[in-house]
């Protein structure tokens, strides 16, 4: 005796049906505005993205993946340091040091797009988080044990072992093929630093000076590694690796003074690298101002020993900014705010 076939039950019907309609939408609407499986609020795919950027870094090379995120066209990025001291707003404070640095990107003429550009570089999980809260090009340095999170007074044992941990650092990204300007978070960024630089392919290295003596390619000038742009070739390799080379047979010299040192010995000559030395007409810092608001396109907060100095003297450096882009007056002559706390801040 036959059976008529069984009719399948409304739940099946019922799932075929969301499967397909599922499927179309899915087909019609691809993206996250539309599609209706994405309807998420922003934190929760923030969240998501952050899990996917763990596993890629995972599998493959994290420094390789950050600087080529960062990178411009010509392999070129802007680097900077930061730890806790810098990055981390206490309970008492208004603001940080790694605030008032991304402000002048805000402020500066033709800056803002370089902030794509920026890879900040976080020794210690404070300076790490709160880069990624500010949704930055970030990379996590190793420090071994180290404890990098504190202020470091100027030429403290830690100030010295966290800048020769930079350079450190830094000739690894030359040697993966990247040029880049390295600033300290204490340079304000008022112009595109790149329209002052030399266009010369031939310059290996540009380096600020804290007082410039007129000429650029003098090697009396005074250097300061708060703000150098370095190309990658095999001469600049060569320079950094030397460089480094001399941590352990230096103690108690911070990374600046030895290669001042080297440069004094004639390394640059005896590694055929061309250097030009900055202007600081153009590249300013608090040990010798540029006369010239109209030229200026950094200004340094050097020869100053604390961050609390620094913040408060910056923060005025930008209120004389601002008031010279107000301005409509093409004539008015402008001066910067006497740097009255880091005059102060060597008493101490």
């Amino acid at each position: 005796m036959d059976f008529p076939p069984k009719k399948p039950p409304l739940v099946t019907y019922a799932f075929l049906l969301l499967f397909f309609i599922a499927s179309f939408l899915l087909i019609l609407a691809p993206s996250s505005s539309l599609n209706p499986l994405l309807f998420f609020p922003s934190t929760f795919q923030c969240n998501r993205l952050n899990s996917v950027e763990s596993l890629h870094y995972s599998s493959g090379d994290e420094l390789d993946f950050a600087l080529e995120k960062a990178a411009m066209a010509n392999k070129t990025v802007v680097i900077a340091v930061i730890n806790k001291a810098y990055a981390d707003q206490g309970v008492r404070d208004d603001t940080t040091m790694l605030d008032v640095f991304l402000s002048s990107f805000w402020l500066g003429e033709d800056t803002r797009k370089l902030l794509d550009h920026l890879l900040l570089v976080a020794v210690d999980q404070t300076a790490y988080d709160r880069c990624r809260f500010q949704r930055l090009n970030c990379f996590k340095l190793e420090t071994e044990g180290v404890d990098f999170g504190g202020e470091k007074l100027y030429m403290s044992e830690e100030f010295i072992k966290m800048m020769w941990k930079r350079t450190l650092f830094l000739l690894e990204v030359l040697k993966r093929g990247y040029s880049f300007i390295f600033t300290d978070t204490d340079v304000m960024w008022l112009r595109d630093p790149f329209s002052k630089l030399s266009k010369d392919e031939t310059e290996d290295l540009q380096i600020s000076t804290d007082h410039f003596n007129g000429n650029p390619w003098s090697q009396s000038n005074p250097i300061n590694t708060g703000f150098y742009f370095v190309r990658s070739n095999n001469r600049t390799i060569a320079l950094f690796d030397k460089w480094y080379s001399m941590k352990n047979i230096t103690a108690g010299q911070k990374e600046q003074d030895v290669l001042f040192h080297l440069i004094r010995g004639g390394i640059f000559r005896q590694l055929n690298l061309k250097v030009r030395f900055l202007n600081t007409l153009f590249f300013s810092g608090f040990c010798q101002k540029s006369s010239d608001f109209r030229q200026v396109s950094t200004v340094h907060a050097n020869c100053c020993r604390t961050i609390v100095a620094k913040i408060n003297d910056l923060r005025a450096t930008l209120g004389d900014w601002k008031r010279f882009r107000k301005s409509t007056n093409a004539s008015e002559i402008f001066w910067w705010t006497d740097h009255v706390g880091c005059k102060r801040s060597w008493k101490h």
